[in-house]
């Protein structure tokens, strides 16, 4: 290209731009003069020749414009220059240089017509432009006086008022993009006043603000702020949250649960809410058992608060027991009260929204439903969860300490605590709670177990150390007197122990309400009350004897002055120990009106027993509190009760109700194998300063009816405790329960035949009225209208028999059915003996018959006179053994066969004495033989 323009140069020619450039619009333009174009012409053509000359010429003449040709050539010349060489290769170049212009000249002219026409449209443009640049002036001149004259004037208004609107809404922002950056402050503010809801409504409203101005660069940062701000009061919310489980304050949850509610999380905080009271009922347990252990233990050691729960629990010593339990049931009531007011307020709440008017009921969206129906659900549930959480942490703690060796107080208050958390759990949620049961079972059983040993044993002990003197109480004592009975005559929940019975009765209106009702607002239902037992005294005891010596004897002097007594009965009546009725209240014709077998002054009986009986009939009381407390060891209870009447029944009756020959087999038999005594209390044994054996007292007398009217005492309690009993037990057990009563306690007035009947047996010379009755001669010929000697022995036996009644009387009363049945067996005795003696007869006429009859009519006209036992034991049996001297030989046979109450002894006799003279000897052995086929199946 370089040489096309160094040609075009040298030939005066110039490219087209050039061209443009130096001609004007018009004039400038040049066209290649015909000379020129003709010269070219007339150079020699040769088309192939020259086109070969072009294709000669280096490749690198063509590359760019940039190309220095001459630097290109001299470069190639070689070191030592050839004049000719050069010369040669200059020819060369002016062919290439020629041919090359040739062939440049020929496109010129080839092209020429359509370059002319091309520069003649340029030149049309030209004029176009020079036009439009007259009426750009003529545009701009008139745009400058528009400007002047409207433009800057009114347009320029427009301008500033829109610019004064943009400033005045950027003011506004900014001043709200400043607010928003001070909104940290009073969010803060408001959470320390615990004002959740307007702290949630004015984040919320500041993170809306935010998302209006997110333009901003500045609010961006203040955004991802007040998310973090907002998670913060969700936080602090949560916590808020949680403060409700211990103490629930209404106010402050229902700030709280509108904080959810605006936040939209419900759902969640019930959730939340849930996971709070599983967790404060965790920490609360762990907390009040940890204070008592680190306080016990007295040191600042550590280890304690890394224990887990169940291994704390035991760690707590027997004297911080109950009161760590009631602690712990105290805390643990302040969470199941916060959850029952936080159902309280739920139902109030949804009652409230359940019932709204109008555009409310319809603005009511589908979510608030659910949410509803949701917290419903979740709180309803969470009933049992809760209770399950509590029943486990109490359980844990009652099985980590062996309570095996409690007081038994202290084991009753515990049974009290447990049973009262029972009863909060079934009004909590309708629990039977199985779980508390099952554990607080298994303690008693085996505190059971060994304290009803150790009570037998100290029964043993105290019969073993019983000198049956008389208990003086009042003559209106009953068992309900007794503390540990004060149970059974409230009108409570059985889960209330008795040494609250009292609080638990101040009126009837707040025994119908609930325990959640009563500690609604304050106070709690395991707050310890004090004692009523210290503050109390049982008022059962009354003073020994009359109230001075004097009475006591003007009572006797008055006694004696009445003729119309005979004088071996005016000792018939004496006082009673333990009465509470003044002794004046006794007239003479009431002490005229008693019979003589009734050995009481007094017109109101008190209970004969003893400190014995007193201490059983407490263990039975304590027995039943535990009972009633415990239903599930029911029957294990009863069994031991059986136990406590079944040994001292036994220990009575092998005291005063077997002979010297029995107590000694007996005795002899105690002392088996070790192993055979283990599981069994050893037979207790009389006190050595009980004495049996001395007459003046009748064999220890008092001491009898002191023991035996004791158990029938107790026995009589135990029939009024028979249907407490009995809706105690469970049905299956109910026979075992009958049978004890029917085969036991029932029988215990029958133990007084068996021990009164030894005193009877040595309180009259039975053998000494044989003797003299078998001196008396029976085969007299004539009527005698002289009873017999021995009949004057026998009665004055009775009255001396009968002054010792009253002498002991003087000292313990005997009840009129105690009386009786010794009168009974010594009257009894008497007549048997009075038969055995006519047995003895070996000559008998009728005449001595008639005498026997006699005998036996005095003897019944005096002892009347000392006793109103009606009809005289055994009379007939008298009678009959007489009268039978006169049958004929037929109706003996017809009397041995209906009369089997006589022994063979006896009838024998009436056979050989009474009809030996009658009746042949075939006829005495026929009779004899009779007898023998009655006796031999006692054989």
């Amino acid at each position: 290209m370089q040489k096309i323009k160094s040609l075009m140069a040298r030939q005066g020619l110039k490219s087209p731009q050039e061209s443009m450039a130096d001609l004007s619009p018009v004039e400038n333009l040049r066209i290649p003069s015909k000379e020129e174009l003709r010269e070219l012409r007339e150079q020699p053509i040769d088309p192939q020749a020259e086109q070969e000359i072009i294709d000669s010429i280096e490749e690198v003449y063509f590359s760019n414009d940039s190309f220095d040709m001459v630097q290109h050539e001299l470069e190639k010349l070689p070191p030592e220059l050839n004049l000719q060489e050069l010369e040669d290769y200059r020819d060369k170049l002016k062919r290439q240089q020629a041919a090359v212009s040739k062939k440049v000249a020929d496109l010129i002219l080839e092209k020429q017509p359509s370059y002319v026409k091309e520069l003649e449209r340029v030149t049309a443009l030209q004029t176009n432009l020079q036009l439009a640049a007259v009426i750009c002036t003529n545009a701009r001149r008139q745009l400058s006086v528009a400007k002047e004259g409207f433009t800057e004037a009114s347009l320029g208004l427009l301008a500033n008022q829109r610019r004064r609107q943009l400033l005045t809404g950027l003011l506004k922002s900014l001043r709200t993009i400043k607010t928003l950056q001070r909104t940290d402050v009073r969010l803060s503010e408001m959470l320390e006043e615990e004002d959740y809801p307007g702290a949630i409504q004015l984040c919320l409203e500041c993170q809306k603000a935010a998302s209006t101005f997110k333009h901003y660069s500045c609010i961006s940062e203040l955004n991802s702020k007040l998310q973090d701000t907002l998670e913060q009061i969700e936080e602090q919310l949560d916590v808020a949250l949680s403060k409700t489980c211990k103490h629930f304050d209404v106010s402050h949850y229902t700030k709280v649960q509108l904080a959810y509610t605006l936040l939209g999380k419900t759902q969640t905080a019930m959730d939340q809410l849930h996971m709070h009271f599983t967790q404060a009922i965790h920490n609360t347990v762990f907390q009040v058992v940890l204070g008592y252990v680190e306080l016990c233990a007295g040191n600042a050691d550590t280890k304690f608060q890394k224990m887990q729960y169940k291994d704390l629990c035991t760690h707590i010593t027997l004297d911080s027991y109950i009161p760590c339990l009631t602690d712990l049931c105290k805390a643990l009531w302040e969470v199941m009260l916060s959850y029952h007011r936080t159902m309280q307020w739920h139902e109030e709440h949804d009652k409230q929204e359940a019932s709204p008017t109008g555009e409310a009921a319809a603005a009511e969206s589908d979510e608030s439903v659910v949410d509803r129906s949701y917290v419903k659900k979740k709180l309803e549930h969470g009933l049992t969860r809760i209770w399950q959480d509590v029943q486990l942490k109490v359980k844990a703690y009652i099985l980590g300490t062996d309570m095996s060796n409690f007081k038994y107080d202290d084991f009753i208050v515990v049974l009290d605590v447990i049973s009262r958390l029972m009863q909060v759990g079934e009004e909590f949620c309708g629990s039977k709670s199985e779980v508390l049961q099952e554990s607080i079972k298994r303690q008693s059983v085996n505190y059971f177990k060994n304290y009803h040993r150790a009570r037998l044993e100290e029964l043993r002990m105290f019969l073993e150390n019983e000198t049956w003197e008389l208990c003086p109480v009042k003559s209106n004592f009953n068992i309900a007197q007794l503390h540990e009975f004060k149970f059974m005559g409230q009108c409570r929940s059985p889960s209330v122990s008795p040494s609250r019975q009292a609080a638990s009765s101040s009126g009837p209106a707040q025994e119908q309400l609930s325990l959640f009702q009563q500690y609604l607002q304050e106070g709690n239902p395991f707050e310890m009350p004090a004692e009523h037992r210290e503050e109390e005294t049982e008022d059962v005891l009354a003073s020994n004897g009359y109230e001075s010596d004097e009475l006591e004897k003007s009572v006797y002097q008055d006694y004696d002055s009445d003729s119309d007594v005979p004088e071996e009965l005016k000792q018939d009546f004496v006082d009673e120990q333990t009465g509470d009725v003044p002794l004046k209240s006794v007239s003479r014709e009431t002490i005229r009106s008693k019979k003589k077998s009734d050995y009481n002054l007094n017109k109101t009986n008190a209970p004969i027993l003893t400190n014995t009986t007193l201490n059983v009939i407490r263990l039975v009381g304590k027995y039943m509190q535990m009972m009633n407390i415990l239903k599930p060891i029911a029957f294990d209870v009863i069994h031991c009760v059986s136990q406590l009447f079944d040994y001292y029944l036994y220990a009575v009756y092998t005291f005063f109700g077997r002979n010297d020959m029995e107590a000694a087999g007996e005795n002899a038999g105690v002392h088996g194998p070790a192993e055979d005594r283990k599981e069994k209390v050893p037979s207790p044994h009389l006190s050595q300063m009980v004495v049996l054996t001395n007459s003046g007292t009748l064999y220890g007398l008092a001491q009898r009816v002191v023991a035996t009217e004791s158990l029938v005492f107790l026995a009589e309690q135990f029939e009024s405790l028979q249907s407490h009993l009995d809706t105690m037990m469970p049905a299956a057990k109910k026979p075992f329960l009958q049978q004890f009563y029917s085969q036991t306690v029932s029988t215990a007035s029958e133990l007084r035949k068996p021990i009164y009947w030894i005193v009877a047996a040595k309180a009259i010379d039975y053998e000494q009225m044989l003797l003299l009755m078998a001196g008396v001669k029976w085969d007299i010929r004539e009527i005698m209208s002289q009873h017999n000697v021995y009949v004057d022995v026998l009665l004055k036996e009775f009255e001396q028999f009968n002054k010792r009644l009253g002498d002991v009387s003087r000292h313990v009363r005997i009840p009129l059915p105690v009386s009786n049945v010794l009168w009974e067996h010594c009257i009894r005795l008497a007549n048997r003996t009075l038969v055995e003696g006519y047995a003895n007869v070996k000559k008998c006429s009728n005449e001595g018959r008639a005498l026997m009859q006699l005998d036996f009519q005095q003897f019944l006209m005096k002892l009347e006179k000392l006793t109103d036992l009606r009809p005289i034991p055994d009379k007939e049996f008298v009678e009959t053994y007489i009268k039978a001297y006169y049958l004929t030989e037929n109706d003996m046979e017809q009397f041995i066969k209906n009369h089997r109450e006589y022994s063979m002894k006896q009838l024998a006799n009436l056979v050989n004495v009474c009809l030996g003279s009658h009746i042949n000897k075939k006829a005495r052995q026929k009779l004899l033989a009779a007898i023998d086929d009655i006796d031999r199946p006692k054989r």
